[in-house]
């Protein structure tokens, strides 16, 4: 929790790590801890897990209390550690968020209630509802609509940035760039904004972004943070040239349903030992694997090492 009271320290590329799984669909808190390791040596400059690409609406609360502990643990205060917290069920949220808090986290992210379709007043409320119960910590929002069905309007977000001190950003998943246009224009460049969009990512720095929270991280953390401290050195060649490079890890990851694709890299590199995933998904298809594998052959150059993070079993 050594960046709760600056949360605008929070920058840079934030990894949204994949919950691992075993064979037999339990957590792996041994594989998730080595997926700790290996983003800390690989130069990411924050953690986060329990957004989209960790598979939370798979898990129950206590298991996704569990991997924030594990985590927090092995983060250490190294780098900011930014959970996602939220769920469909506000007790549920308020349940995660105070287990997170308590664990050591640096800010919470929570999802727009998904399924239900709520208002831009009710979407309001659920937020200010949340940032009341937490006075001291740090409150992000998570926008995704292809996943959620509802949309956090700028103006909302505007609303919630000047009602309360401890709502402090969002990560935009929305491939409206517009939108990201809007919700700083309202906002100022005192609200931190992350993309979740793995081609928006350096295109949002542009606009006064503070980073980003992208899938990518998962297999190429090192180039991720590169292209990041080359934007922000003036170099943007080779910002420009890392990010277009990326583009075929960031096809693969979405040849079939996020995280089934990244998590088959990573038990093929030995970062777990298992490429799980919980239903509803699967693991990629034999038509999948081999489109997957073509892809990783094209962007090789930029997946980062991963000598002495090989877990055991693998």
């Amino acid at each position: 929790m050594r960046f709760r009271s600056t949360p605008n320290a929070i920058t840079g590329s934030i990894a949204p790590l994949m919950t691992p799984f075993t064979a037999d669909g339990e957590v792996d808190h041994e594989s998730l801890a080595n997926l700790v390791n290996w983003q800390l040596a690989s130069g990411s400059h924050g953690v986060s897990i329990g957004g989209s690409t960790g598979e939370p609406g798979a898990m129950t609360v206590a298991e996704r209390a569990e991997t924030i502990r594990t985590v927090a643990k092995a983060v250490d205060d190294k780098v900011p550690f930014m959970p996602g917290t939220g769920s469909a069920k506000l007790d549920e949220t308020l349940e995660l968020t105070a287990e997170a808090r308590d664990a050591g986290i640096d800010a919470a992210l929570i999802i727009t209630p998904y399924y239900a379709r709520p208002t831009q007043e009710a979407l309001y409320r659920w937020y200010a509802t949340v940032a009341k119960e937490f006075p001291d910590l740090p409150i992000v929002a998570y926008n995704v609509p292809s996943r959620t069905s509802v949309d956090l309007a700028p103006e909302t977000v505007a609303r919630l940035f000047r009602d309360f001190g401890n709502f402090v950003g969002i990560k935009e998943t929305t491939k409206d760039f517009e939108h990201f246009s809007r919700v700083l224009h309202l906002c100022g460049k005192e609200l931190l904004v992350w993309s979740g969009i793995e081609l928006l990512c350096l295109p949002l720095l542009s606009l006064g972004g503070t980073g980003f929270v992208s899938a990518t991280a998962n297999i190429a953390p090192a180039a991720s943070a590169e292209m990041y401290r080359a934007w922000t050195e003036g170099d943007f060649d080779r910002a420009r040239e890392i990010h277009y490079g990326l583009h075929p890890l960031v096809d693969l990851l979405f040849v079939e349903t996020n995280p089934a694709p990244g998590k088959w890299v990573l038990e093929q590199r030995g970062l777990i030992k298992s490429g799980f995933v919980r239903p509803p998904l699967i693991t990629p298809t034999e038509p999948g694997i081999a489109r997957i594998t073509e892809l990783m052959r094209q962007g090789e150059q930029y997946l980062s090492p991963v000598d002495g993070f090989t877990v055991e079993g693998k």
